[in-house]
């Protein structure tokens, strides 16, 4: 089975630990991952809504085309990026029109700091959870990227396993739900 997972990683640093975990698995055989740079999108403003801007619009028609989404996230100040939080307030603006409703999803992240992005995670999860996407509970993804990759970056083959088994499970979790 193969599935579209519409993509967005939380921060927008082209160097974050967040694009070197999501390069890891990038080319993961059952799953195409649709990446989209949340940098083009505005500022939301419900001024914006009555003539959606183009970055929009394509944001929104390729969320609605994906079978799945999931979010890789930094965490800022114990919480989730301001433009991760632009790009979910897009998602589901205008009002009536939620492109998140009903899809299954997953949250991980890395960061050079020992709990990973839990304090982020669980804000998204509030989050996602209030705009009807079905978030797979099991298996978590927290990942102190400096402890578990070497000199080059490269992560070590125990956490390449954890990386397979969350993808794996995510491959399920989206199964459950595809027409």
């Amino acid at each position: 089975m193969s599935i579209t997972i519409f993509t967005m990683i939380g921060g927008i640093c082209r160097q974050s630990v967040n694009h070197k975990l999501f390069n890891h698995f990038k080319n993961y055989g059952q799953i195409e991952f649709d990446l989209f740079d949340i940098d083009t999108l505005p500022y939301y403003s419900q001024d914006l809504e009555t003539e959606l801007p183009v970055a929009v619009a394509e944001f929104k028609k390729r969320i609605s085309a994906a079978d799945g989404v999931l979010v890789i996230t930094p965490e800022y100040n114990r919480s989730m990026p301001g433009v991760l939080k632009n790009a979910l307030d897009w998602g589901s603006r205008p009002y009536g029109n939620n492109n998140w409703s009903g899809k299954p999803a997953a949250i991980m992240g890395a960061s050079i700091g020992p709990i990973g992005t839990f304090g982020a995670q669980q804000h998204l999860r509030n989050v996602m959870s209030y705009l009807n996407l079905h978030l797979m509970s099991q298996p978590e993804f927290y990942l102190n990227y400096t402890a578990n990759s070497d000199d080059k970056g490269r992560l070590n083959q125990a956490t390449l396993d954890i990386v397979d088994a969350f993808l794996k499970a995510f491959v399920q979790w989206v199964g459950l739900f595809k027409k």
